[in-house]
């Protein structure tokens, strides 16, 4: 058995085919981290402080923002709106979108969000 995986390992383009499939694997994964939200982290908590006692303090996450007043934009002759991010409200003809200061205004409109952005 030994010798088998010698020999295999000893071809080259057996070696070339490892190497190209390894390279491959670490762009796709370089690739995923750098699309990473900033408010999620590869890296553990930094621990700012520590007390006689022995505990540790770290710092606290930021506070998650109020939805309500994030701005969202529906389409004239929609029902849902979106977030301005979002793909939906790419796709909406700049003449037709009506703009609203918060997600409160958009519902008493009478529009409901829509299914492919997350709020």
């Amino acid at each position: 058995m030994q010798e088998k995986l010698k020999s295999l390992a000893q071809s080259e383009q057996t070696f070339y085919a490892v190497l190209l499939c390894l390279i491959g694997i670490i762009a796709f994964v370089l690739g995923r981290y750098s699309v990473l939200p900033p408010e999620i982290s590869i890296m553990p908590a930094i621990i700012s402080e520590q007390n006689q006692a022995g505990v540790v303090f770290i710092d606290a996450p930021a506070a998650e923002p109020v939805l309500d007043a994030v701005q969202v934009v529906a389409s004239s002759g929609g029902t849902r709106y979106h977030l301005l991010t979002c793909s939906g409200a790419k796709s909406i003809k700049e003449e037709n979108k009506i703009y609203f200061d918060s997600i409160e205004q958009a519902k008493a409109a009478g529009y409901t969000p829509a299914a492919n952005c997350s709020f």
